[in-house]
């Protein structure tokens, strides 16, 4: 289970790499009680999430491990993420 210090911790590591994108608030005309907000993630320098979680799990690796590498296995963002 992810903490709220897991969070925080996160949000720490992410100041100043990750862009703070802003929310928008979505407004359905077929209900006005519903209250949905986008957070257009695409504004990212990559296009995407991927930065946040990929940059947050190296930094998070102690010294040793990250000196071992980071291989990806996917052809997805993630590995421009790790790049960026």
């Amino acid at each position: 289970m992810v903490s709220l210090a897991d969070i925080q911790e996160a949000q720490s590591r992410l100041r100043g790499i990750a862009t703070r994108t802003r929310l928008i608030e979505f407004h359905d005309p077929e209900s006005a009680a519903l209250r949905l907000f986008l957070k257009p993630e695409n504004q990212q320098p990559i296009g995407a999430f991927k930065l946040r979680g990929a940059y947050n799990k190296i930094a998070s690796l102690s010294e040793q491990d990250r000196k071992r590498g980071v291989i990806t296995r996917r052809a997805s963002l993630t590995p421009p993420a790790l790049s960026a």
